[in-house]
């Protein structure tokens, strides 16, 4: 009964966000203006739905009910309960239901505490949401139902991917999720704002919340999901411009351009315009991840439709989303005041020179990812566009992004004079010089990218405490703060992407029982190959005796498990982390019945890569309890005279 009480709720969801699409609509009219009061309570009803059925499908994989069709073909009664869990989300159904339900609730949120949007705004932003949301229930209940029967039931299921059985799968789906609907939200505001005709400095201030939250979630969706791959996939390797890995990058280069154009409309009444289309690109390139990863096109682990009829529905839902969101930007542009003016040379003049570019490595990376689908629709041919293109293209213009990014938080609004931002970038600048002699001095034979990015790395890491500089530090407010973190995370993350491009030692070896290598600082012996069980896999364990030069041997242990259900082979890198790399040991099959394959790798100060990452959050966390005070303290004020 658990299965139809979650289709019950899941058609009632549907049904409430028809209502709340249609009260909206019908509220915006002066005759039906009763309508209003009726939008906030639906669409909270509606996300009370949306929640029981994605908590309905949690409790059916938990007791794996294996008369439910997704159960039986995307887990197993043996699996841990971890694994059942996130499991829910590990298939096609599952994800959509959980990307509908948090779309959902975040109209829900909306409703209950969004104060400081105009009333008729709202109302026209959770219409928004409800066409949204509809698109995705119809989906679900046309082409991917969750809960449908299987009879007869098997006794234990298919199971889920091996590669999925990791707790990364419990982590990094959901915060991807929730960036994206967050940037439908940004959506659903510029959509009500156009409408409305209140595109102005008080709907930025109420947009930016949900901006930052949107590109919190898809930051540390996106680390996670780097790390979750380097240590899972044993290949070494953290970033690989595979077509999933770039379905995540465009949404979070739209919602980091989107979240600079809304500060200088919410601070400076400026990029009006500006701020409505990169909410509409937004949304769109969240729509496109979605679609590349849910129908059927990629082969990858985190493709999981596979039907060409799903797929096919999912492509018309996609261009019924983007085709009506750009459809709106022209039409009402017209409506959209110029907002104010400012010089070339100027904070804001930073930021748009920082879009420009940002949306120029998205066109980059847009191209790169959908031009071989298109080819290979077309005529047949299949073309693989990898790390070369993307990192040739792409790659300086994210150097000079970075230089863009130093300069930015030093200028003043409106007007600036060019002697005094290089007075203020003094010290960078010297830093930048200094590292970029010590460079080189000591590593003249690096890549040029590699050996650009750790000099700018250094001058930009330098200038992002720039704005600290002769203020009072216990009076300056949380969100720069934020900012000087985030853009210090930037810095960090670079100088680690550099590091593992310019210094990463690799050693691809045939070892018997006793025998060693050195790679970069360790001597690495195979000291013992043995099988052990574990809970739903069998592994050819090695236990490899690891010495860091006169320091004391300590034990690592990669392995080579084996699944049952589904039958797979997956490697288990072994991870050895210090203050400055990380080893890096991954086992492979016998050659000859005594010698074991074995790839070893030492990747300096790679763990920067993943650290900048946490402290990019964590300055766009910082900066989003700072707005939001900020903003009530305002809103507050305001409401008070």
């Amino acid at each position: 009964m658990i299965a139809e009480a979650g289709l019950a709720a899941l058609w009632f969801a549907t049904m409430l966000a028809l209502l709340q699409l249609a009260f909206g609509a019908l509220a915006l009219s002066p005759r039906f203006a009763d309508f209003a009061r009726s939008v906030a309570p639906v669409a909270v009803a509606q996300a009370a739905m949306a929640s029981i059925a994605f908590l309905c499908l949690v409790t059916v994989f938990m007791q794996s009910d294996m008369s439910v069709l997704l159960v039986a073909t995307n887990s197993h009664s043996a699996k841990p309960m971890l694994f059942k869990f996130a499991g829910t989300w590990g298939n096609h159904e599952g994800s959509m239901l959980l990307w509908v339900s948090i779309l959902a609730v975040g109209g829900a949120a909306v409703a209950l505490f969004e104060r400081a949007l105009d009333a008729h705004t709202k109302i026209a932003t959770l219409a928004a949401q409800g066409a949204i949301a509809l698109g995705f229930y119809a989906f679900l209940l046309l082409s991917s139902n969750p809960f449908t029967r299987l009879s007869p039931a098997p006794a234990n299921g298919q199971g889920l991917n091996p590669l999925l059985q990791d707790p990364g799968l419990a982590f990094h789906p959901p915060t991807l999720y929730l960036g994206y609907v967050g940037m439908s939200v940004a959506f659903s505001f510029a959509v009500g704002a156009l409408i409305t005709r209140t595109v102005d400095q008080v709907f930025a201030r109420a947009m930016r919340p949900w901006i930052l939250g949107a590109w919190v979630f898809l930051t540390i969706g996106i680390t996670a999901g780097s790390y979750w791959a380097y240590y899972e996939l044993g290949w070494g390797g953290w970033w690989f411009w595979d077509p999933v890995e770039n379905a995540s990058l465009m949404p979070w280069l739209a919602a980091t351009a989107l979240l600079h154009s809304v500060t200088v409309l919410a601070t400076r009444d400026g990029l009006r315009a500006w701020t409505i289309m990169l909410s509409v690109v937004a949304f769109s390139m969240s729509m496109i991840g979605t679609f590349l990863v849910r129908s059927g096109i990629l082969t990858s682990v985190h493709s999981f439709a596979v039907d060409p009829r799903r797929g096919g529905v999912l492509r018309l839902l996609l261009a019924v989303h983007i085709c009506a969101a750009l459809a709106l930007f022209p039409t009402r542009l017209g409506t959209v005041p110029g907002g104010s003016r400012f010089d070339a040379i100027s904070r804001e003049g930073s930021l748009v020179f920082n879009n420009l570019l940002l949306s120029v490595i998205l066109v980059i990376v847009l191209i790169g990812t959908l031009y071989p689908l298109a080819l290979e629709a077309m005529t047949g041919t299949k073309l693989s566009v990898g790390a070369p293109y993307f990192n040739a293209t792409a790659g300086p213009l994210a150097l000079v992004l970075a230089l863009t990014m130093a300069a930015g938080p030093v200028m003043r609004w409106r007007q600036e004079k060019p002697g005094q931002v290089l007075d203020r970038l003094l010290v960078p600048v010297l830093i930048l010089a200094a590292a970029l002699l010590a460079m080189a001095a000591f590593a003249p034979s690096i890549g040029v990218l590699p050996f650009l990015g750790l000099v700018i790395a250094a001058g930009v890491g330098a200038a992002s405490l720039a704005p600290l500089w002769k203020r009072n530090l216990r009076r300056t407010p949380l969100f720069t703060y934020g900012m000087v973190i985030a853009h210090l995370g930037c810095a960090v993350s670079l100088a680690g992407m550099a590091s593992d491009a310019a210094f990463t030692k690799e050693q691809l070896v045939a070892l018997q029982v006793g025998e060693s290598r050195q790679v970069g600082p360790y001597r690495v012996t195979l000291k013992a190959i043995s099988e052990i069980p574990g809970p739903n896999w069998s592994a050819l364990d090695a236990e490899m005796l690891v010495q860091k030069g006169d320091g004391a041997p300590f034990t690592m242990h990669p392995q080579s498990r084996t699944f049952v259900d589904p039958p797979m082979e997956t490697s288990e890198s072994a991870i050895e982390s210090d203050w400055n790399g990380q080893l890096y040991l991954v086992i492979g099959a016998p050659t000859d019945g005594q010698n074991w394959q074995l790839r070893m790798w030492w990747k300096p100060f790679v763990t920067l890569i993943w650290f900048g990452g946490i402290l990019i959050a964590l300055g766009g966390l910082l900066s989003l309890i700072g707005r939001v005070e900020r903003d009530l303290f305002s809103l507050r004020r305001w409401r008070s005279k």
